[in-house]
């Protein structure tokens, strides 16, 4: 959802919701994320819809009013509101539709929990089930595997976090098996955590280190970072003894690699 236009019809949506649901409770704001993300999988399997419901040549008054006709009375008032003034804006290609509902429901679950105060347990626990599956090859191809059905494998999901982080995080885990914006398993998971920091108005550091920092080292790292970004950073630390020591820092697309590996390889190259 990169294009301008995408981005000004998934604003007017979000500003509709937000104004719907100002009085929402967490449990309320769940339920409507949950049919946001439903419709956003009804999306995915109906390419010939998403082009009718972003096709440039019929006013946007009757893409919405197409999109209104199927979802009444399968989605609450404020659903079936936002997503109709999502549709009546104007995408670049039809995948922009899809990309800008799935996240208008992420978003959506995230305020939820938000509302609920477990914002910050659903970054770390996003971040910690990343971390498994990155160290488990056999789980992280079984959940990456987009030739197989998505409901086994959200049972897998299921079977394995339920009862043991928060609903949320379960939720989003299995919207990450889903590809959020056409991205692959591990790297929707490592998007929805920089998302969720994002709802707490912070910076992702994905951190790595030989050995773990203490927590003076943690601190004045993520001070050090708050003051390049200008906003606070939440540190996701890899222990991670291969790099032998120094520390890796990337933020966004910026990388910052003072490992001693890093300096060994360098040394090879240069004697090649």
């Amino acid at each position: 959802m990169a294009s301008g236009v995408s981005n000004q019809a998934y604003a007017d949506a979000a500003e509709r919701l937000h104004a719907d649901t100002a009085k929402s409770t967490g449990a309320q704001l769940a339920t409507v994320a949950d049919e946001i993300l439903s419709v956003a999988g009804l999306l995915r399997g109906q390419p010939r819809l998403r082009r009718a419901l972003t096709d440039p040549s019929r006013p946007g008054a009757d893409r919405s009013e197409l999109f209104r006709s199927l979802l009444s009375g399968k989605a609450a008032a404020v659903t079936v509101d936002a997503l109709t003034t999502l549709v009546a804006g104007r995408f670049s290609k039809p995948s922009d539709l899809l990309d800008a509902t799935e996240r208008l429901g992420v978003d959506t679950l995230l305020a939820s929990t938000q509302k609920d105060g477990k914002l910050a347990e659903v970054e770390d626990e996003l971040f910690r089930f990343s971390q498994i599956v990155a160290g488990t090859p056999q789980l992280a191809a079984t959940l990456s595997d987009i030739g197989a059905p998505v409901a086994p494998r959200a049972k897998l999901v299921g079977d394995l976090l339920e009862g043991k982080v928060e609903a949320t995080t379960v939720r989003l885990v299995q919207v990450a098996l889903e590809g959020l914006g056409g991205r692959g398993f591990e790297a929707s998971l490592n998007r929805l955590v920089e998302l969720t920091a994002a709802q707490r108005d912070r910076e992702v550091a994905y951190v790595t280190v030989a050995k773990p920092l203490s927590d003076a080292e943690e601190t004045a790292l993520a001070a050090k970072l708050s003051t390049i970004y200008g906003r606070e950073v939440s540190l996701k630390v890899d222990v991670n003894p291969a790099i032998i020591g120094g520390v890796s820092v990337r933020v966004g697309s910026d990388l910052y690699d003072g490992t001693i590996l890093r300096r060994l390889n360098a040394a090879k190259q240069a004697f090649a």
